[in-house]
């Protein structure tokens, strides 16, 4: 087990709050849970594309959900193991471990509803795209786990395979390998309370139930995309993995032995908890999802088959006598998930009879709402810009505007050419450069007058006459 993958080296820091520091350790579950986020990322995004969920709200959405989970699992957490925090500072060292799926679940659950009520947005398709990336995470951040040592498993019996028990072994750490701690909390909790040695190399074997979980989220992921190509109404895929998810989460829990994960309720006898339990979960297989099977017989075969889990274990925990019987308690993470098992049972028997009835209506994704509040944010920053006179002025309206006043001074630089374009308008009403003779003027004058002056001849004439009188 490897709590830390590696370290990058520092020159001898020295940095606030933390002295000189010459290296940075990587934390193993820290880089598993943030690997885990973007893969959920990327195949959130990638399902929601498909089904036709506005693609941007969808981000915003995943990151809304994601920052939840965290706040929820480690709420959970910090609730159930109040003895370990001593300040707030201790919520935020997430490089310890510490977060618990199902708060995760339920927080993450809390916040995109919140989110999506506020964008018009129904709950349930995104939803179905997005517990994918939750069972994809389980996969991953368990890996995680297993690399720190936390989360483990009861003891193993001494007829287990070899294998496996040398991958349930967790090693005593080399001193200083973490500024807390002398070894991974399965060895801490050996010696503790089983009288391991401090001096013993490793822990006792246990059951790797870090590895069997990761297994049971590859399941689910595969399970779920399964599912979505036989999809009957919204919502369907998310209720199978909070149905799957709970059941197999509780038959974990029956071999988990870390104090970490908290018991709540009342003290029973082994022999009717536990499968009093296991007889919910086939109660509400066998009412609600086992409909989703259109082969009868098949059917039939899987309702009878559900409530074996509970039969076995009535057999196996059943004390010789009544004074002998086992007291017990659940775990936190069993009553939740009998809880929401249960839940989801009665609403997807709710959901298939108005599949049954409606089935387009069932699969729609209803975003009348959303496109409606798009439109109305969209109307409001344009009456904001138009009463604002356009906004602020950009730079290419500056320079459109320098342009401009370029273009007026050239036109007041011009003026002849203004008057030659008046002078044009009225060429018709002024004379020609011929008109402006004065010699021209009088011979038209005398012209006429022409039949009123005497000729040369009859002046000569006239002249003649005068002298013979």
């Amino acid at each position: 087990m490897h709590p830390i993958l590696f370290r990058i080296p520092l020159p001898g820091w020295k940095l606030p709050y933390f002295g000189v520091v010459h290296n940075i350790p990587i934390y193993s579950y820290g880089v598993m849970l943030g690997l885990s986020l973007v893969v959920g990322w990327y195949l959130t995004l990638y399902l929601s594309e498909r089904d036709g969920l506005p693609k941007e709200t969808m981000a915003n959405c995943y990151v809304v959900t994601a920052i939840s989970a965290i706040i929820g699992s480690r709420l959970l957490y910090v609730l159930t193991n109040l003895d370990e925090f001593q300040g707030v500072g201790d919520f935020f060292a997430f490089r310890r471990g510490g977060l618990v799926a199902y708060g995760g679940f339920l927080g993450g659950y809390l916040g995109s509803w919140l989110y999506l009520k506020r964008q018009k947005i129904a709950l349930m398709p995104w939803a179905d795209v997005a517990v994918p990336s939750l069972a994809s995470g389980l996969l991953i951040t368990r890996i995680g786990c297993y690399l720190f040592g936390c989360d483990f498993g009861k003891p193993l019996s001494a007829s287990a395979p070899q294998w496996l028990q040398k991958i349930g072994s967790f090693p005593h750490w080399p001193a200083g390998t973490l500024e807390h701690g002398e070894g991974a909390p399965a060895w801490v909790h050996h010696v503790q309370h089983y009288g391991l040695s401090i001096d013993a190399t490793h822990s006792n074997p246990v059951h790797p139930t870090q590895l069997y979980e990761s297994l049971i989220g590859g399941l689910l992921l595969a399970l779920l995309l399964w599912q979505r190509k036989h999809q009957r109404f919204r919502g369907q895929v998310f209720m199978l993995f909070a149905f799957g998810y709970g059941f197999l989460r509780f038959l974990i829990e029956m071999v988990r032995d870390d104090a970490e994960r908290g018991v709540w309720g009342p003290h029973l006898t082994a022999d009717v908890l536990i499968p009093g339990a296991l007889a919910l979960f086939a109660i509400g297989y066998a009412i609600s999802f086992a409909r989703a099977i259109d082969n009868v017989t098949m059917r039939r075969l899987t309702q009878v088959i559900s409530f074996v889990p509970a039969i076995v274990a009535y057999l196996a925990l059943k004390p010789a006598s009544y004074v002998s019987s086992e007291m017990a308690q659940l775990s936190t993470s069993q009553w939740v998930g009998v809880a929401t098992a249960v839940a989801v049972a009665i609403a997807f028997g709710v959901f298939w009879k108005v599949a049954e009835a409606h089935p387009e209506q069932a699969m729609a994704l209803d975003l009348t709402g959303f496109y409606a509040l798009e439109k109305a944010r969209s109307d409001a920053e344009a009456g904001k810009v138009a009463k604002s006179g356009g906004g602020r002025k950009s730079d290419d309206d500056d320079e459109d505007d320098e342009d401009d006043e370029d273009r007026d001074e050239d036109e007041k630089k011009k003026p002849a050419a203004k008057d030659d374009a008046i002078d044009a308008k009225f060429d018709d009403d002024k004379p020609s450069k011929d008109d402006k003779k004065p010699a021209a003027k009088d011979d038209a004058i005398d012209a006429k007058f022409d039949d009123d002056k005497p000729s040369k001849d009859e002046d000569e004439k006239k002249s003649s006459e005068e002298d013979d009188a």
